[in-house]
């Protein structure tokens, strides 16, 4: 298989920060006024074909067990690669090997033939031998690596047609498949409960709203449902990775720093979000058994250890993305990228956490003092 040089270019990853989730959010709420999608979806047909077809899912979702051809195929191109490493290796070898017979021969060479003695004669003869044998140990680890090279193609090329075929079918299987999903009996749909995790959702002011908590609620709500679309950003790049390490045997490294850095921002984005819907881990067993009004004061007392801490963040994030932005500050890797942008999400995310902490403990003394019922 051929190697994949690509190196994502600074501006695309930071510009699919941005616009990724902004497409995304556009494309669910437009879903969402269409009302619940057709099944299957020819989009999600060719999504499947595009990002897993060489695994067969795109055929495995509209219900075709054609599907369970492709995984041998992949695992052949799989197996072919293996080996491919492994002969890669001994080419390398055994290339090493016929230099320096190569080297040895030359300085076995007498000066004048006709001069030379029985011993040096012999030395030459003895390292020309050498040479010719190395010789043919590389041509034969030449010839093994090029029959893996030819099996992977054919391997790869068949998997190519079938998936080329298929490109043209999906249409038609998603049709069939379609009319056979609605001649059967539609399921009752069934609503569970709301059920929180075991030391959430006990926050009292969830229920409670003001104009001015309402917006705020509203602003990180949008931020948080921005950065998590990042998640589907991961997806795609992974899956990146793991095509272009096990199929085309050219590893990145720009993948694992990339991913890493987003879910930091993330997590930063993300904290008022979650302290908006009580999603912070508590372990208290008192709390959970206070009264409304109780749990509203014992919010408001600690309070001031959320405003230190978070004010603190604050503070320090602002001097971390300062110094990143007046140092040009980069990555320590041969992909480079900006750090400041990064490290601006610290006093960001610190920025929202104490807007939500404002809001929530609004929202709590209305409660503490009776205006919130």
């Amino acid at each position: 298989m051929p190697a994949l040089t690509f190196v994502l270019p600074h501006w695309l990853y930071w510009a699919g920060l941005l616009l990724f989730p902004l497409a995304a959010m556009f494309l669910v709420r437009r879903e969402r006024r269409r009302g619940p999608p057709a099944e299957p979806a020819l989009f999600s047909a060719y999504m499947f074909w595009v990002f897993a077809g060489f695994a067969g899912l795109h055929r495995l979702y509209v219900k075709s067990l054609w599907g369970f051809v492709f995984p041998p195929l992949l695992l052949g191109i799989l197996y072919c690669n293996s080996a491919l490493r492994d002969q890669r290796e001994d080419v390398s070898r055994t290339h090493a090997d016929v230099e320096e017979a190569q080297t040895i021969m030359q300085r076995a060479k007498p000066n004048d033939e006709a001069r030379a003695s029985e011993e040096e004669r012999a030395a030459y003869a003895q390292a020309q031998a050498d040479l010719a044998a190395k010789q043919r140990v590389a041509a034969d680890a030449a010839g093994v690596h090029s029959r893996w090279v030819t099996y992977t193609r054919i391997t790869a090329g068949v998997l190519a047609v079938l998936l080329l075929v298929d490109a043209a079918l999906i249409p038609g299987l998603v049709r069939r498949r379609r009319a056979a999903t609605s001649a059967q009996q539609a399921v009752p749909q069934t609503h569970l409960p709301v059920v929180h995790e075991a030391g959430t959702g006990e926050d009292p002011t969830l229920g409670l709203h003001t104009r001015l908590t309402d917006w705020i609620d509203r602003a990180n709500g949008r931020i948080g449902e921005f950065v998590a679309y990042w998640g589907v950003i991961a997806v795609f790049a992974y899956y990146y990775e793991v095509l272009a390490r096990y199929v085309f045997n050219s590893p990145t490294n720009w993948v694992h720093e990339s991913m890493f850095l987003m879910f930091g921002m993330q997590y930063m984005l993300s904290g008022a979000y979650a302290y908006r819907e009580d999603q912070h881990v508590r372990v208290d067993v008192v709390y959970v058994k206070l009264s409304t009004r109780a749990k509203a004061i014992a919010d408001i007392v600690s309070s001031v250890f959320f405003f230190i801490f978070t004010v603190t963040m604050l503070y320090t994030g602002g001097r971390f993305a300062l110094d990143a932005i007046h140092n040009s500050e980069t990555s320590f890797t041969e992909w480079g990228i900006e750090y400041w942008p990064v490290k601006l999400t610290i006093p960001v995310g610190a920025a929202l956490i104490i807007l939500q902490g404002v809001a929530k403990l609004f929202k709590d003394v209305l409660i503490a003092t009776r205006k919130g019922a």
